[in-house]
């Protein structure tokens, strides 16, 4: 079992603006390394995807609930607050950051990452055995099953997706194109639930991969 060295929480700042890129993992990192430098090598830091409403041509609109979530170290809180009252630019949107909220972690005994990558994986079935290692490998035991497409059509603005079918969702950093899909995990105790949490699985946390969340109902 995995033992992690400080308590993580969730730090949600509101935030403010028009739209932004439905794919913006990148350039949301990107944008905060100016006002938060240190978290460039902070390897505890996940940025959570920003949640929007979906309006065509791969973007989001920014809604009252949209939040800019911060997954870090309890310890890194203090740290963090000087991001409240910035203005950021992602992918060519200006949102403005207001007040933060701490968020503990809570227990779930299911929770879903919209994006896990593993390098060297691309293929569904290998894939998940790689993530089951992985969750193998930190004492988290547990069901994980990759999530099905509900519905036939476009989502995030790619077509030709048909139910059933894993969700297969990518990852750009300037010119590569990274593959992943979305990850449920069932059956958890809650020690189990808080270190997938916290540690997650798979890389690129910083840009909003491999981060788990209780399902909502």
């Amino acid at each position: 079992m995995v033992q992690t060295l400080n308590t993580v929480v969730d730090l949600d700042f509101q935030l403010r603006g028009t739209t932004l890129p439905a794919e913006h993992g990148y350039s949301a990192f990107g944008a905060l390394i100016g006002p938060l430098p240190w978290i460039h090598d902070e390897r505890g830091v996940g940025v959570h995807p920003i949640r929007g409403r979906l309006v065509g041509g791969r973007m989001l609109a920014l809604m009252r609930w949209s939040r800019l979530t911060l997954r870090l170290p309890a310890s890194r809180i203090s740290e963090a607050l000087p991001l409240a009252g910035k203005t950021l630019e992602v992918g060519g949107s200006v949102l403005r950051v207001g007040l933060p909220t701490v968020r503990p972690l809570h227990p779930a005994t299911t929770l879903i990452s919209r994006l896990v990558v593993i390098k060297g994986f691309q293929e569904p079935e290998p894939f998940l055995e790689a993530a089951r290692r992985q969750a193998e490998a930190l004492g988290v035991g547990g069901q994980l099953a990759l999530v099905a497409r509900a519905n036939d059509g476009s989502v995030e603005g790619l077509t030709g997706r048909a139910a059933g079918e894993p969700i297969r969702r990518t990852l750009r950093i300037r010119d590569k194109t990274i593959v992943g899909f979305a990850l449920a995990a069932t059956d958890l105790t809650a020690e189990e639930s808080i270190l997938l949490q916290e540690v997650g699985i798979g890389g690129r946390r910083r840009f909003g991969c491999g981060l788990f969340v209780p399902l909502r109902s």
